[in-house]
Formats: C-alpha cells, sequence, structure tokens
C-alpha cells in the first residue's frame, strides 16, 4: 500500500513539475514568414548541443516548484544569431530558477534567417515580444505577478533582451544580460550586418541598434555579468550599459569576474563563474 502511493506521488509530482511546450504562433499567423525548405538540426558545438536553422519558434515552460516566489523570467540562450545554445544557456538555466521558486520560460526564438525570411532581422525581436505577451497572459495559471514578467540573455541573447528593454511594447519587467554586446561598436555593427540583417544597416536602424544609447529612465532594472577575460564580448560593453543605466537613476547590479572567458551557462566552480546564478536569484527576488 505505502509503495502504491509513494509511485502515486512520484507521478503526481512528474505532472506538476514537468514542463510545457508551447509554439509562439498559430499555424499560418507567423509574421515576417516565407516557405522554406530549412530543416532544423543539433550539432555538438564547444563542448555543447547547439540548434540551428531554427524557423519554428516555441516556448517550454518550467513551472516554480516549491515556494512560488511570483516571478517569471523568460531565457534567451545565445549563438551569435547563427545558431542557440539551448541547453547549457536554456533548460539547463530554467531548471535552477524553477528549483528556486522562479517560474522560468525558455524561449527558442526564430534564427534570422534569409531563406525563411524576407526581413530576418525582426524575427528574434518580433518572438521575444510574443513571448513576453504569452507568459503574462498564463500568468494565473503558472502562478506569478504579469508585472515582473523579465528576461535572461546570454550574449545574443543578451543582445536580444537588451533590445526588448529598448521597446515600448512588451517591456520586459527586468533583465538579466548576461556576457551580452549591447553597443554598437564598430565590430558590433559589423556583426549585426552579417549574422542578422544580411546587409548594410540604415542609419535610422543604426540608432535603434544603439542598444546603450538608447537607455533611457523608462529602462527596466539590469542584472549584468561579464568576465574581464572575455575576448568575445569585451566586458565594457556590460560596464558602459550599467553606466548609462546609472545616469537614467535606473536600478542596476554589474558583477565581473577576473577570468571565466565567455559562453559559460551556468559557469564552473573553478573560476567562481558559479556563483552568478544564486546572485541573479537573489537580485530576482529584490524586485
Amino acid at each position: 500500500m505505502k509503495a502504491t502511493l509513494m509511485l502515486l506521488f512520484l507521478a503526481a509530482s512528474a505532472i506538476l513539475y514537468s514542463q510545457d511546450k508551447y509554439s509562439l504562433w498559430e499555424e499560418g499567423k507567423m509574421p515576417y514568414y516565407k516557405e522554406n525548405p530549412v530543416e532544423e538540426y543539433e550539432q555538438e558545438l564547444w563542448g555543447t548541443r547547439c540548434v540551428l536553422n531554427i524557423t519554428k519558434p516555441e516556448l517550454t515552460v518550467y513551472p516554480a516548484k516549491g515556494a512560488n516566489s511570483g516571478y517569471c523570467v523568460i531565457v534567451c540562450p545565445g549563438g551569435g544569431y547563427s545558431l542557440e545554445a539551448l541547453y547549457h544557456e536554456g533548460y539547463d538555466v530554467a531548471e535552477v530558477l524553477s528549483e528556486n521558486g522562479i517560474t522560468a520560460a525558455v524561449l527558442k526564438y526564430r534564427l534570422p534567417l534569409e531563406g525563411s525570411s524576407d526581413t530576418p532581422e525582426l524575427l528574434p525581436i518580433t518572438d521575444l515580444q510574443r513571448a513576453l505577451e504569452m507568459m503574462r497572459g498564463m500568468s494565473d495559471k503558472y502562478g506569478f505577478d504579469p508585472g515582473q514578467t523579465g528576461v535572461m540573455g546570454f550574449s545574443a541573447g543578451a543582445h536580444l533582451s537588451a533590445h526588448a528593454c529598448s521597446k515600448e511594447v512588451q517591456r520586459p519587467d527586468f533583465a538579466l544580460l548576461i556576457y551580452g554586446c549591447p553597443r554598437l561598436t564598430k565590430e558590433n555593427k559589423a556583426w549585426l550586418e552579417s549574422e542578422l540583417f544580411h546587409r548594410k544597416m540604415t542609419d535610422q536602424e543604426a540608432k535603434e541598434f544603439d542598444l546603450v544609447g538608447q537607455i533611457n529612465s523608462s529602462n527596466p532594472p539590469a542584472f549584468l555579468i561579464h568576465s574581464v577575460d572575455d575576448e568575445t564580448c569585451n566586458y565594457r560593453e556590460s560596464t558602459h550599459y550599467a553606466k548609462a543605466l546609472r545616469e537614467h537613476s535606473v536600478p542596476n547590479d554589474l558583477h565581473l569576474f577576473q577570468t571565466g572567458g565567455h559562453g559559460y551557462g551556468l559557469g564552473r566552480k573553478q573560476d567562481g563563474t558559479d556563483q552568478w546564478i544564486y546572485l541573479a536569484i537573489n537580485w530576482i527576488r529584490r524586485q
């Protein structure tokens, strides 16, 4: 009898804490989409599983476990807008947030592929804004405050999250930017033109994507993590963003690690970068 009850309890727990998967758009209603033969696939790169050729966006929701904090975080993996590190910068992170009472939703956003859209630069931001709208609409189901719906992005995902912070529609309530690159430096402009726009940016687009220059008092509070030895996205990307927030009296926390490099996801014990997620959880609960 006890064994039977235990099995029923475990089954119920599995159902309660299982992940829920949602398509972002109804069939035939996906904006900026064109028919294409592109096929999604996974590949092991830099020691982690990555997903390429994403043309069908979706949300994977991890309900808060234990004492629900009332917060929700949409996690945006990085990958330079050419792929997405959905596992170590997505699902693994969401699991930790969920275990700490925070509803987490991993966004598999459309990659800006020329073959799947005539305006590829609009795909990631449109998907993130849709994800914010969807999660706020499901706040009662998952037990969080719709006015406490934030974003967490890694690298290109942090760029995407900072872009959402500059928008007036479906702006996140707070943002966690992990080794991101929000400035429009010469190098970042070349990267965006190559991987996001697939063409030269107009002057107006360059102004819009100067995400540090776009900061004003309406920006949401931000939590920033970077490593000083990051050779992919210089740590000054985060210090400049934090400085601009301070100049407009927007609350922010900035944490720098001496070593760690780039793309470490939940971090490593040997260089101390594994501390950031718990600093982040503490910060979220203080919003």
